[in-house]
Parts: C-alpha cells; structure tokens; sequence
C-alpha cells in the first residue's frame, strides 16, 4: 500500500513539477523555473524507496514530506507567498520543525531496538528529536544563505533578522515535539 501511494504521490509532484519548469522556461522566468527544477529533484527523492523492501516511513511521513515541498517550492516561491504573507516563512519554518521532529521520532523507531528502547531515558529521546530539528533549521538557513549568495537574492530578505526568526521558529516546532516525546515515550 506505502509503496503504491508514494509511486503515485511521487509521479503526480514529479510531472506537475516539470510542467511548471517547462513553463517558466518558456516564459523565460528564470528564478521560477530553477525552483520547478529543483522541485523536480526533490519530489523524485523519495520514490528511491521504493527499492528497499520495507519502506522504513510511515504514510504520515511521506505525505507530510510532500506537503512541504508543496507549501514550499510551489506555494512559497512559485506563488510568491513568501513575498505576499509575511506569516507564511515563519509557519514553513515551524511545520518544518515539528515535521523532522516527527521524522526524528520515526528514525528513533527504526534505530533502536523494542527491547532497549524501554530502557532508553526519555531525555535522549527528547533531546534527540529537538536536536534533529534544530539542525534541519539550521542546515536550511545555509541553504538559504547560499542560494542568496549564488542564485536568488531573495531568501533572506530580512537578513540576520530573518534567519534568527526562521530558526527560533524551527525550534519552537521541534521542541513542541520533543515535549511530547518526552511525556509520551511508550506511546512513542
């Protein structure tokens, strides 16, 4: 069943993707069609998990995963929410937090064994998830550092401003989880 859905989820982002690329090629918008381009990339990402013979994801992980391409690639810089809404960065920033978090939790699962994992202090199981989180926040201001610096010019318009928000609201996401991690370590 995972595999079916993540093959059609992926081949509708996939094609979707590379109709706006062409698209904005055409149109001759550079900065929109590099984002369906790398839109393309990413969306095809998962469908390599298909080769494994358990899907190590839950479903709620891939749809989360494409959920967040979608609010981001398309909807924030295709779009232009990122420009319109001023909430809209900061709200990426949180799901993107809670989403790796959440991400941290499943990877805990497949990591550690049952047998240890009751053993295992809910400290490390909190502390491992809001770490998890934080560097996805962090990892994705370079990215955005780097982009501005080779590409766009327009991710960091706020500047350290801007960086220091999207980061406090990455942790705010991952920390949110990472209590309920800590509260609900059997159930986790």
């Amino acid at each position: 069943m995972k595999r079916k859905i993540l093959i059609i989820l992926g081949s509708i982002f996939v094609l979707f993707m590379i109709v706006l690329f062409i698209f904005f090629l055409v149109k001759g918008q550079s900065s929109k069609w590099q984002v369906a381009l790398g839109g393309i990339l990413v969306c095809a990402l998962p469908v390599l998990l298909i080769f494994k013979n358990k899907i190590p994801f839950n479903l709620p992980s891939i749809v989360g995963y494409y959920l967040f391409i979608f609010c981001t690639t398309y909807l924030g810089s295709i779009g232009d929410f990122y420009l319109k809404y001023k909430w809209w960065d900061s709200s990426i920033h949180f799901y993107k937090g809670v989403y790796v978090a959440c991400v941290g939790i499943t990877l805990y699962k497949l990591m550690i064994p049952e047998q240890v994992r009751k053993d295992t202090s809910s400290w490390i199981i909190s502390i491992f998830v809001l770490s998890l989180a934080v560097l996805a926040s962090v990892l994705w201001e370079i990215y955005e550092f780097a982009g501005d610096q080779t590409f766009t010019y327009i991710m960091q318009l706020g500047g350290n401003k801007d960086t220091m928000y999207d980061l406090l609201c990455g942790f705010s996401g991952g920390l949110l989880i990472a209590i309920y991690a800590y509260f609900r370590k059997q159930k986790v």
